[in-house]
């Protein structure tokens, strides 16, 4: 068995549980289907959801689609000053054999833009 993590993005209009439900199902089916996987290959998902999110938990919608036997964590994102808002990430590991290079990573509704390279951050320099 190999375990691989694969990434995703979703990203809402509005705090509505239904539109929540309607992305969720929406990003993990293409997670699914774009990475050739059934059902029984997902070890477990973790969620994070940014602070502005309140209406439902995204492991709710995951469990809606019949994911009852795999573990599901939801989480807050850290609130990033001039980040996106009304965005659901999640992370799922999976029992998969193929390599890290072929995974697709779905990043939905405009969320394509978090997989871009990040601004550097300047720390301390290297004693």
């Amino acid at each position: 068995m190999v375990v691989r993590a694969i990434r995703a993005a979703t990203r809402l209009q509005r705090d509505d549980a239904d539109e929540m439900a309607v992305a969720v199902v929406e990003m993990l089916t293409a997670l699914i289907d774009d990475n050739g996987l059934s059902r029984d290959q997902l070890i477990s998902v973790l969620f994070t959801a940014t602070p502005d999110l309140h209406s439902c938990f995204p492991a709710a919608a995951a469990r809606g689609m019949g994911l009852t036997d795999v573990p599901l964590m939801c989480a807050q994102e850290l609130d990033v000053s001039g980040s996106m808002q009304m965005v659901i990430r999640a992370m799922v590991h999976v029992d998969t054999e193929l390599p890290r290079s072929e995974l697709t990573h779905p990043y939905l509704r405009g969320t394509d833009a978090l997989r871009a390279t990040a601004p550097t951050v300047a720390g301390p320099a290297p004693a």
